[in-house]
């Protein structure tokens, strides 16, 4: 079994497109059956946790500055460790992710170890 990370990633600038309080509470309990359901089938690797929105960014010549950038509208909005046997299988798992519900994306990648 390998490991997979998702990153999961939506606009949370966009105020229109925002869900209203109650969308989003319906949204959370979503996101907590998706979770419970893939710890039940063993196939969550480490437990999620929330993620503050703000944050900094380390550059190359080791100057820090605040991010995520504000001009860029997708931003991330958390990530899981899953397992998998192979990309197609944590592709089919990804489906399941409820960022996609609010037009968000999920980035798959296997780790090398």
């Amino acid at each position: 079994m390998n490991e997979f990370l998702l990153v999961f990633r939506r606009d949370f600038k966009t105020k229109e497109i925002q869900p209203s309080p109650e969308e989003f509470q319906t949204h959370l309990r979503r996101w907590r059956d998706w979770l419970r359901s893939l710890e039940s089938e063993e196939k969550l690797a480490r437990a999620p946790q929330p993620w503050e929105a703000k944050g900094v960014v380390l550059k190359h010549d080791k100057s820090v500055t605040d991010g995520p950038y504000a001009e860029i509208k997708e931003s991330l909005g958390g990530f899981i460790i899953i397992k998998a046997a192979n990309y197609e299988e944590a592709v089919e798992i990804a489906k399941g992710a409820p960022i996609l519900d609010l037009g968000g994306t999920v980035e798959i990648r296997m780790a090398v170890i």
